[in-house]
């Protein structure tokens, strides 16, 4: 069974779906002998077994379901691999220290411009540090010395060193032509048709919303907060539903931080600025996305683990603002809104499974077209129509999977309403920000 089977419960045993995954990898959901594994790993380290620490840490960091993580013994010494997207990071320790490092670039030739960006990003590092090596090839390293790197130093250091080498291979290159990338042998390429379903998707979600801001009837310039629903919708369904890596998944960062910035603050200039970076992504060609769509192998996720209450506040700030537009007839505005709030929780937080699972859900209903598109069988419409037994069925499939961890929760499907998308779309995060996400006994 995929692990997106393992971790939505996506169709019936007897429906194969495709083994596509969606939004970005979190290390949150650790099962109690993960934690076990790190309370060995610091018991370990405090009794001076630095080398058995560091055993136990490495297995609280492998994920079985996706290979994350290695490690062996040579020459008295322990040797590990722990992958985190495009890069793998390689380390070896003694009882006296450690080192890893991975290899982002080869640099076939000095850039002043390469070197001066490098040097100011080692101010901002506190474990690690951008270096070349003897071959040329820029090098992010982590070298301590064991009596110094408990787990809590290690953890946060090899997450350092993995998410930012991760971050900047796809970019440099993307940048600088003289660099060569590197150490990538472990990714695993999308089929053809799957990268064209996505190009296909971007480009006509971005025409789609700048279409509506320029010709709906909605007057922009009197309420730029359409447009900001609109364009931030985009940005993060773009992001959980395309997950692209690279120059690509820093643009769509870079909308998301340009948007909760205090330094332009003026709704319109703010928006102008965010369909610029939307129009890079545009006139990115169809090579160049193909370059930056593939599948890989994560070990540290970069979203904040969260409980319940983030959810709920945040439906309860937002979700009202789609009244008015649906009472004056914005549909695309309004429903952009609940598509916000379902973007922003996936991209912002680790959320209980249940949670993820129902926001995942939502999606598959409101870009039926686009799952259909990728191969997925799914009942939730028919004819373009929303499929009530269909949906009831898979948030039922979802409370059973769940059952033993969260016993409490109990969507209330009474409570969807069926008219139309703006309708179910509010039912929907309501019944879902009413669920009691407590472990404890029902």
């Amino acid at each position: 069974m995929s692990i997106l089977n393992t971790i939505f419960g996506f169709g019936k045993p007897d429906l194969k779906q495709p083994d596509l995954r969606f939004g970005r990898y979190s290390d949150s959901y650790k099962n109690d002998e993960k934690y076990d594994a790190w309370d060995a790993a610091i018991r370990n380290f405090e009794e001076g077994a630095y080398l058995s620490s560091y055993e136990n840490f490495l297995d609280y960091l492998s994920d079985e379901r996706e290979g994350n993580v290695k490690y062996w013994y040579e020459n008295q010494k322990l040797h590990f691999e722990v992958f985190q997207g495009s890069k793998k990071i390689t380390g070896v320790a003694d009882t006296v220290k450690l080192r890893a490092e991975s290899k982002i670039v080869r640099v076939e030739e000095s850039n002043v411009g390469l070197l001066r960006r490098l040097l100011e990003k080692n101010f901002g590092l506190k474990y690690t540090r951008f270096a070349l090596d003897a071959d040329k090839n820029l090098t992010m390293v982590f070298t301590t010395s064991v009596l110094d790197n408990s787990p809590y130093k290690f953890y946060y250091a090899l997450k350092e060193l993995a998410t930012n080498s991760d971050k900047q291979d796809d970019i440099l290159v993307d940048e600088f032509d003289h660099l060569e990338a590197i150490d990538t042998a472990h990714i695993i390429p999308l089929a053809s048709e799957v990268v064209d379903k996505k190009f296909e998707f971007l480009q006509k979600s971005i025409l789609s919303v700048f279409k509506e801001i320029d010709e709906g009837k909605l007057n922009m310039n009197h309420y730029p907060g359409g447009a900001s629903y609109l364009l931030l919708d985009l940005a993060l369904k773009i992001d959980y539903l395309i997950k692209p890596e690279g120059a690509i998944m820093e643009g769509v960062e870079k909308i998301n931080r340009l948007f909760f910035s205090n330094e332009i603050p003026d709704a319109h200039r703010k928006n102008d600025q965010i369909r610029r970076e939307f129009k890079k992504l545009l006139q990115r060609s169809k090579e160049e996305f193909v370059e930056e769509c593939y599948e890989v192998i994560s070990t540290f996720g970069i979203t904040s683990p969260a409980g319940h209450e983030q959810l709920s506040n945040l439906i309860d700030n937002e979700l009202s603002n789609m009244d008015w537009y649906k009472a004056n007839g914005h549909e695309k505005v309004a429903l952009s809104i609940p598509g916000y709030i379902v973007g922003y929780l996936l991209f912002s937080y680790s959320l209980p499974e249940p949670d993820r699972a129902l926001l995942h859900l939502y999606y598959q209903i409101m870009e039926w077209d686009y799952f259909k598109s990728l191969g997925f069988q799914l009942a939730y419409r028919e004819n373009g129509k929303l499929n009530k037994s269909a949906i009831a069925n898979k948030i039922t499939e979802i409370k059973k999977k769940y059952k033993h961890q969260y016993s409490r929760v109990n969507p209330d499907l009474k409570s969807l309403r069926y008219d139309n998308d703006l309708v179910f779309a509010k039912s929907f995060l309501l019944m879902i920000k009413k669920l009691d996400m407590s472990k404890i006994p029902a």
